[in-house]
């Protein structure tokens, strides 16, 4: 359906990618992945023709519609949501405003006649009758209310707007999907929803994402740009990460046998084989096993940080108690208990209530009423979901985690820079230029150097690569402390909590388990709905 044949680019001597050689059917996803600056965005506007190429070129199938989603927040706002919607179909959008306007013509001939009457053909040929039932179908799954469907884009807020494009661009069944980030904003139910969505969609999908449960939910192949290259394997992002780990290590043990190696890489295939569980999934990874080339897998040249959280001490029996906190309008008497060694996954479906009942755990902001009990033994360190305000100096990073460190040594201080990446002349930049992934990366280099017992981390995926995530991820997994955290990343919440605390302004509903299993238990689903009643957003 799209080939792409000797595709470059580069920027004056950078070379972005060289080369490039790839086919995308029908009836697959291609996640695209590779490390920050590696290309990914660029890649995909120079796909759907945003932008040229330095050499090669790219070929469609004649006919195929091509949606793309708008990463312009604002381009709509004059128009209704669902129109906006249905814009997604352009050439039927214009067919319909088309010959709207000749029927309300006055002087309505019998040549508009004739026009009008082949448009209704060609607008019924594209279910434009259907159409506005669709589109209200789409955005109800994405989470916008009816009421809002005739209202004007400009009144919709920010992660609303992120939703109705997301809608524009399913809208009318494309044949080729192309979607940057397109989980950015939503909460897990809506992923979950679009992932079905995507499942379920029988033509061609090409997504960029740093969610990990989302590529691996719905990529059948991944494509990744790295060495200056764009390379494709079957599989999901899973898939990918664990043989290319598994090429790594067996890169650095040469004195292995070249049938020990084989062997290791077959049982390793044979066990992502057996765990597929999505149809479209297991028939792209059967044609990948049965035509893998073994020498084929490679090591990345990835970098990860070494995320390390090591305990000053450990935490005695008591950690930390709640007792009817009070903030309004955030939430009203919450009490638990937090015991030794709870991973504690905290909640709502509107965030600023868990960044508000953070800020009162911390001692930023003070409650209307209640108590909080620490442990005597407790050393908590904090990872908040907005840090603007710690870099607004113009200190070097060293200079900059001096500040919250005892051992003043430059040495000392490298050495935790170093571990998020931060080496050489990387660690004298000036903290005020920062981007949002390396603001977050100087966080946790705080983090660490705290030797906490006990961590809140609000949002603490926000603005880090795949890379970063999977060392936060697997470092997280091995912490011997106690932890609060919250997140959208339904992979980093599944494979940490192991205890679930829902909050609202009508309650709290607290569950020592897993996060699947919440969300699957029927009976918490009734009880949760109950704490969201009569509760708008734009009221908090």
């Amino acid at each position: 359906m799209v080939v792409v044949n000797d595709l470059s680019v580069r920027f004056g001597k950078r070379v972005l990618f060289d080369e490039v050689n790839l086919k995308f059917n029908t009836n697959n996803c291609y996640g695209i992945i590779g490390a920050n600056g590696a290309g990914k965005s660029t890649f995909l506007k120079v796909l759907t023709g945003e932008m040229e190429s330095t050499s090669g070129h790219i070929s469609i199938e004649k006919g195929k519609r091509m949606a793309v989603l708008s990463q312009d927040h604002f381009a709509y706002d004059e128009h209704p949501v669902l129109h906006t919607v249905m814009m997604g179909h352009k050439e039927m959008y214009d067919i319909m405003l088309e010959k709207d306007e000749l029927y309300a013509k006055p002087d309505f001939s019998e040549e508009d006649g004739i026009k009008a009457s082949e448009l209704e053909e060609k607008f019924a040929e594209m279910n434009g009758w259907i159409a506005e039932s669709e589109a209200g179908e789409l955005l109800g799954g994405l989470g916008i209310l009816t009421e809002k469907h005739h209202m004007l884009m400009k009144d919709l807020s920010n992660n609303e707007k992120v939703r109705v494009l997301i809608a524009q661009t399913l809208f009318g069944s494309p044949d080729i999907l192309v979607m940057d980030e397109p989980t950015n904003d939503l909460d897990i139910e809506t992923v979950s929803w679009l992932e079905n969505f995507i499942l379920n969609f029988p033509n061609l999908v090409i997504v960029v994402s740093h969610d990990r449960h989302f590529l691996d939910s719905v990529c059948t192949q991944i494509v990744d740009i790295d060495f200056n290259k764009i390379n494709q394997f079957g599989g999901n992002y899973t898939f990918w990460y664990e043989s290319s780990q598994l090429a790594l290590r067996q890169q650095q043990n040469q004195n292995k046998k070249a049938e020990e190696r084989k062997k290791e890489l077959q049982e390793f295939i044979a066990r992502f084989s057996a765990n597929v569980k999505k149809s479209k999934q297991a028939t792209s990874r059967k044609k990948m096993l049965d035509n893998l080339n073994l020498d084929e897998i490679k090591p990345s040249s990835r970098k990860y940080p070494a995320i390390i959280f090591v305990q000053e001490r450990d935490a005695g029996d008591q950690i930390l108690n709640v007792k009817n906190l009070t903030l309004a309008p955030y939430f009203e008497n919450i009490s638990f208990n937090l015991t030794k060694g709870d991973k504690v996954f905290l909640f709502s479906k509107h965030s600023i209530i868990t960044s508000k009942f953070y800020q009162v755990l911390n001692g930023e902001i003070k409650p209307d009423s209640g108590e909080i009990e620490w442990g005597i033994t407790i050393n908590q360190a904090y990872l908040p979901n907005h840090n603007d305000e710690y870099f607004q100096s113009s200190l070097s990073l060293v200079d900059w985690l001096r500040q919250y460190s005892e051992e003043k040594d430059e040495t000392f201080i490298r050495g935790f820079l170093g571990k998020m990446l931060f080496s050489g002349e990387e660690a004298l930049k000036q903290c005020n230029v920062l981007s949002g992934g390396e603001k977050v990366r100087c966080m946790i280099s705080k983090l660490m150097l705290a030797n906490p017992n006990f961590l809140m981390l609000d949002e603490p995926l926000n603005h880090l690569d795949l890379e970063s995530i999977t060392a936060f991820n697997n470092s997280l997994k091995d912490f011997k402390g106690t932890a609060m955290f919250t997140s959208h990343d339904h992979q980093f919440i599944q494979s940490i909590a192991n205890r679930i605390i829902e909050i609202s302004p009508n309650g709290t509903v607290d569950k020592k388990t897993d996060y699947d299993s919440y969300r699957a238990d029927n009976e918490l689903k009734i009880r949760r709905s109950e704490l969201y009643k009569g509760l708008e957003l734009d009221a908090i």
